[in-house]
């Protein structure tokens, strides 16, 4: 029995069933923890979420910005992109199911007991703010996944896209507070010095201006925590960092899939079998 975390797999399912082989996986006893963006860019959306959603209680899932994106393009809220590989699930027989299954899933998870360095991890696609613990963060998580799988989840897509407020408040109200919620765990990769969070930066943190820095540099308020796993970053350039580790190596583009396996920390990679997208964007 192994539980393996696995990176961004972004519609990429041929690699995704090389990477299951590889670990032999078994869905009799193994589970499977996905760190979002399941779908988009990559060939085979609809047969990605068609695959993971058959596990069962056998996968579990964080939402990451693409697989919000593809619930704003259901209901018409989103702006569709030259790159997006979604219209298919949006036109499938069985998409409404599909939709209604991933608006479900939770932006934070947390990790089963495993009794090593791994033990009692938390699962975001993005990342978490310094001044959130885990119970925080999974209350917050909570508070976005009432309104999503909710009857008026249409409107709250309508109001989520945008870059403000940029700096966490415990009294933010309303769709404020809600989307900037889903910003951190879906979108940030660098904080400002002022402690604004910066959303527009993606390339390497050494490229990058003095006054910004990788979320998991910033000192966390809350020691005894255990490690955060997280993927989004595939031009990170590195797996294990401050936090714990980035498990997003570009495979859309080219790169690898990756999976952690929790009980033993071991990282398990195979080649994109997907022809690589054209630029990093």
């Amino acid at each position: 029995m192994a539980n393996y975390v696995i990176g961004d797999v972004q519609g990429c399912l041929d690699s995704l069933l090389t990477l299951l082989d590889k670990i032999r996986f078994n869905p009799q006893n193994d589970t499977l923890w996905f760190a979002g963006d399941l779908v988009n860019r990559g060939p085979r959306s609809l047969d990605t979420l068609r695959f993971i959603k058959n596990l069962g209680e056998n996968a579990h899932t964080v939402l990451g910005n693409h697989d919000l994106h593809l619930l704003a393009l259901w209901c018409n809220s989103g702006r569709s992109h030259e790159s997006d590989t979604i219209a298919e699930v949006v036109n499938a027989p069985d998409g409404e199911a599909l939709v209604n299954w991933l608006r479900n899933q939770p932006l934070a998870l947390r990790l089963p007991p495993t009794q090593n360095t791994l033990d009692n991890g938390l699962l975001t696609h993005a990342g978490l703010l310094p001044e959130w613990s885990f119970e925080g963060a999974l209350a917050l998580s909570e508070e976005v996944q009432h309104v999503l799988s909710g009857p008026d989840w249409q409107t709250f897509m309508a109001e989520l896209y945008g870059n403000k407020p940029n700096r966490w408040d415990p009294a933010l109200e309303g769709f404020d507070r809600l989307r900037l919620i889903v910003n951190v765990f879906t979108r940030m990769r660098m904080v400002r010095d002022d402690g604004k969070i910066d959303l527009k930066y993606k390339l390497e943190p050494a490229d990058a201006p003095p006054e910004l820095k990788p979320w998991f540099e910033l000192a966390r308020e809350f020691s005894g925590e255990g490690p955060i796993l997280f993927g989004h970053w595939s031009t990170l350039g590195q797996l294990k960092n401050k936090a714990g580790y980035c498990l997003d190596t570009g495979c859309v583009w080219g790169g690898q899939l990756t999976a952690l396996r929790l009980e033993d920390e071991a990282i398990i990679q195979v080649d994109a079998v997907e022809p690589p997208l054209p630029t990093i964007a």
